[in-house]
């Protein structure tokens, strides 16, 4: 009984796993050492496994908006929080990518 029990547990926790990775771009940027601090987790719009992992690590903005995905799901936003583009240049590549 308590084995059963231990596998629904199991398939549950792989399940929820499963989920999370298929909603969320899950987003590192930074070299620091502190890794908590440099991940960022963004909604997906469709569960997918599209771009779950994205590094801006060596990417320009333009280069990350050109993907239509990350763009949909608001990536612009995070961009500018993270003081990697102006709210300018965020207006520019939206209009530009539309």
């Amino acid at each position: 009984m308590g084995s059963r029990v231990k596998q629904y547990l199991l398939i549950g926790a792989v399940g929820a796993a499963l989920y999370f990775l298929m909603s969320t771009h899950i987003i590192f940027y930074g070299s620091e050492a502190n890794f908590v601090k440099n991940v960022y987790l963004l909604k997906k719009s469709k569960l997918n496994l599209h771009y779950t992992f994205v590094s801006l690590n060596q990417q320009s903005p333009e280069n990350i908006m050109k993907i239509k995905p990350l763009r949909q799901d608001g990536i612009a936003e995070l961009l500018v929080d993270i003081g990697m583009m102006s709210a300018a240049e965020r207006s520019r590549l939206e209009s530009k990518y539309r």
